[in-house]
């Protein structure tokens, strides 16, 4: 059977079908890249590797991703522990998000030459220092990728002879001064979390709250302003405080675009009072209102109310607050490695910091990021009963400076036998109760934050997750 068409045709077309074979096996394989150019039919083939990003906490690896102009793609890697995403400004185009571990390829499509920002949108992360660029030129690609490989493989963008280190002292010392000074100033920003809600009491003595679910504008830090979902307009919600054996209502009003509900972490309910729609309960729609009844237990509980319905969306972006039945026994009349707590004590003070670390909120302290984070002020032979909450997606080490933490409750419940710390890891739902007892050997202000470290300092100094604890000297006039 005869063909049509010159067999020499068919021959170049054969050996170059050959070649873009091998061109692929290279390419996917050894990730060379191979440029080949066949004229026979004015075909032009230029193929340019995809690029190697990786994230993880909190760098983008490698800072200066280059590449060739003209079509582009990126592999996204996240090695990191916690979700993120890669977005590239200016070109509109950006990763889903990235669960640990997984990958997630970006075609960028044809991109002109120029210089773009790359960030993950996570919030907080960016402020953390996972920014970078992406350089687009003529013949650009190679050379910087194996820079950025190196890069990668140091774990940071902080190392290598190009960096100016002076530079970064300075960015330091500047960001330290504005931010210590406005901190001292104290809470520069609207709005103020934790606020304890007074009930009104029923003819049979039960306890009603009303609180209200909707999107509202809350300042996190001076200047930012995000749209968070709160109860009441604030973040974290209003703090719920009822004795044991009260009969207590709370009836939520939906003012939220989507449907919610109220689970009570950590607090003992009837089953058809959980919390959990449609489990235990029809979700509450846009616009409606549902009554929550029960009656607490005879015992101390230290938990927590926040949506679950939507929870994911919700909470992290500001949907929790406190619920507190009674008072969290203490180890009173106990020695404790030599530091007693006596039998007459006395608090002076009962706190709680709710950990964030993700939504609109972000990288937060009771809804605040440092400088607008509010200190802890004592005197000497103070006596403070701290409780720790994470509304967060990951665990927090909570470190106090210099004066020792003695952890008497988890979760509500008193430990048998308190002991001392100074960090205290608090993972997602937990709580952690401790009494923190300054002396005159502690006057000073000494710093309170979460010990993962990117959740505490970037590089113009102290953001996120910290704030101070000021001993007070009762001898310097004030």
């Amino acid at each position: 059977m005869s063909r049509s068409g010159p067999v020499e045709d068919r021959s170049t077309f054969s050996i170059f079908a050959a070649f873009t074979s091998v061109a692929a096996f290279l390419l996917a394989t050894l990730g060379i890249v191979v440029v080949a150019t066949y004229d026979p039919g004015s075909a032009v083939v230029a193929t340019q590797a995809p690029v190697a990003v990786t994230l993880a906490e909190f760098t983008i690896s490698p800072s200066t991703i280059s590449v060739g102009t003209g079509a582009v793609t990126l592999t996204v890697t996240n090695t990191g522990t916690q979700i993120h995403n890669l977005e590239v400004k200016g070109l509109n185009k950006k990763t889903p998000d990235i669960a640990p571990g997984g990958s997630a390829t970006l075609d960028l499509g044809t991109v002109p030459a120029g210089t773009y920002v790359v960030v993950c949108l996570i919030p907080g992360h960016e402020s953390s220092g996972m920014t970078g660029t992406l350089v687009a030129a003529e013949g650009g690609g190679s050379a910087s990728l194996a820079a950025g490989t190196e890069t990668a493989m140091a774990g940071m963008d902080h190392s290598g002879a190009d960096v100016d280190y002076a530079a970064m002292d300075a960015k330091m010392a500047e960001g330290m001064a504005a931010n210590l000074d406005t901190f001292v100033k104290g809470n520069a920003t609207e709005g103020k979390g934790n606020q304890k809600l007074a009930p009104e009491v029923l003819a049979d003595g039960t306890k009603r709250f009303t609180l209200e679910a909707e999107i509202v504008d809350w300042e996190t830090e001076p200047g930012k302003v995000v749209q968070a979902w709160a109860y009441n307009g604030m973040v974290p919600g209003p703090w719920i405080r009822v004795e044991p054996n009260d009969k207590v209502e709370v009836v939520i009003n939906n003012k939220l675009p989507v449907s919610t509900d109220i689970h009570w972490h950590g607090i003992t309910t009837p089953f058809e009072m959980d919390g959990l729609a449609p489990l235990t309960q029809p979700a509450i729609k846009p616009g409606e209102t549902f009554t929550y009844a029960f009656t607490v237990p005879n015992h101390s509980e230290m938990g927590m109310y926040h949506a679950h319905d939507h929870g994911n969306i919700a909470v992290v972006n500001g949907l929790f607050a406190v619920f507190q039945v009674g008072d969290t026994p203490l180890p009173r009349g106990s020695n404790i490695n030599d530091l007693p707590v006596p039998d007459d004590m006395v608090l002076d003070q009962e706190l709680v910091m709710v950990t964030n670390d993700a939504g609109v909120i972000g990288l937060t302290l009771n809804g605040k990021s440092y400088p607008a984070t509010e200190p802890i002020v004592a005197d000497p032979d103070d006596w403070i009963l701290m409780h720790y909450y994470n509304e967060g997606l990951q665990s927090h080490p909570m470190h106090l400076h210099h004066v020792p933490q003695l952890v008497v409750a988890k979760d509500g419940f008193p430990l048998v036998q308190p002991y001392y710390a100074d960090t205290i890891n608090v993972a997602p739902g937990e709580r952690y109760s401790v009494l923190v007892h300054p002396t005159e050997n502690d006057i000073g202000v000494w710093a309170w934050h979460c010990h993962i470290l990117s959740h505490a300092e970037n590089d113009t100094g102290l953001f996120g997750m910290v704030t101070a604890f000021i001993v007070n000297d009762p001898n310097k006039a004030a």
